[in-house]
């Protein structure tokens, strides 16, 4: 007997009535594995900043990837080819560059997501108006062995007020490591020096990452710095002016005894100052004129001087004089020590910038501040000097 049409179109009603309300247990979505619309997680969202097409961007400020709903798998920041470092956090849905960015500069950032969602973005950095650079680094001649003594002397292009980050930026990395510390002198010029003399026969590096550091309003690192300095020998001449001696020592070892004659010590001026000195400098000749004096008044003098080693801004020098009978003597000079001239040749070849040159037997102590007499300040008190104190 054959069904009539009404009765099949109302039976495959009923049908797919039933079908379409079954649960998601028993329901052809859950025998087919799908998942309804209100159970399906949220992509990652991911944000970056700075945003893209924003103002140029401050060489300080950092770039901060973030991931909302999900955990970043990488983040690149580049610029030119060289890559931007900078560190996640704990649960990988934070990244910070470490680093500055490069002034006049286009970065590229790119960020994937767990799930591979991807963002990227483009932005400038802003042109600097005064640019801070490193204008020169003392004593580190090219070809140069310096003393064991020898400080790092930094001189920047622009007065710093930002001091401390600029000094953040600043790093010295020896052969043989040795404790150190900045102290500024002013606003253009820091100074580093070790706790106790370097090690001899090594290499110091000096590395300025300025590119980017704010060292004040308007002023950013353009470019970094690097210089290498080569330690020589330890080379420490030790004067007793009350023996009227001077020792040099190589390494430890005795390499030359002189018969010296120092400051006649009548006045504070003709006195040899006692401390530790460095090397700073020589000439030969060297052309030596009376301070404060003019030609005619008593004490004047203008003399060419050969084989002249410089330690103090004060005028005085271990240098030749024909002046046999006081030396090993008397004290009969202006301040400085004089010897044979044979020995203060061998001297003066011999001698680094940064040699020490301690003295003793005068009542007139080497001050801190007078050409390299840094030595004489104790380490504790140096390193105050530092903007990170």
């Amino acid at each position: 007997m054959r069904t009539p049409l009404a009765g099949l179109a109302v039976a495959a009603t009923l049908l797919v009535t039933s079908c379409s309300s079954g649960s998601a247990s028993t329901g052809p979505a859950a025998a087919g594995g799908g998942v309804s619309a209100e159970n399906t997680p949220a992509p990652p969202v991911i944000k970056i900043s700075p945003a893209e097409g924003g103002a140029p961007v401050r060489p300080d400020k950092k770039v901060v990837v973030t991931a909302a709903n999900g955990s970043l798998e990488q983040v690149t920041v580049e610029s030119g080819g060289k890559p931007l470092t900078g560190t996640f956090d704990k649960s990988r849905t934070r990244w910070v560059s470490k680093t500055p960015l490069k002034p006049s500069s286009q970065y590229t950032v790119s960020a994937r997501a767990d799930d591979g969602t991807t963002a990227s973005s483009t932005f400038t950095t802003l042109q600097p108006k005064i640019e801070l650079k490193v204008a020169d680094v003392t004593p580190a001649l090219k070809g140069e062995k310096v003393g064991v003594g020898a400080p790092l002397i930094v001189t920047f292009n622009q007065p710093v007020t930002q001091k401390a980050a600029v000094e953040q930026a600043l790093e010295v990395q020896s052969e043989k490591p040795s404790k150190g510390a900045w102290r500024w002198i002013n606003d253009t010029t820091v100074i580093y020096r070790t706790a106790t003399f370097w090690q001899p026969h090594q290499k110091v590096t000096f590395t300025a990452h300025l590119d980017g550091v704010q060292g004040g309003k308007d002023m950013y690192g353009v470019e970094d710095f690097t210089k290498s300095i080569q330690i020589g020998a330890a080379q420490i001449a030790t004067i007793d002016t009350r023996t009227h001696k001077m020792i040099v020592k190589r390494d430890g070892k005795i390499v030359q005894t002189m018969l010296i004659s120092a400051g006649n010590a009548t006045t504070r001026e003709y006195t040899t100052t006692s401390g530790i000195h460095l090397a700073m400098g020589k000439a030969n000749p060297e052309r030596m004129i009376s301070p404060g004096r003019k030609k005619g008044d008593p004490g004047y003098y203008d003399l060419m001087i050969n084989h002249a080693v410089r330690f103090s801004n004060s005028g005085e020098y271990v240098h030749a004089l024909n002046n046999l009978w006081a030396q090993g003597r008397q004290n009969v000079s202006h301040g400085c020590i004089n010897s044979r001239p044979d020995q203060a040749k061998w001297f003066y070849d011999q001698v680094q910038r940064g040699d020490v040159i301690t003295i003793t037997g005068t009542n007139r102590q080497m001050e801190w501040n007078n050409g390299w007499g840094f030595w004489q300040m104790p380490f504790t008190q140096w390193k105050q000097g530092s903007a990170l104190a």
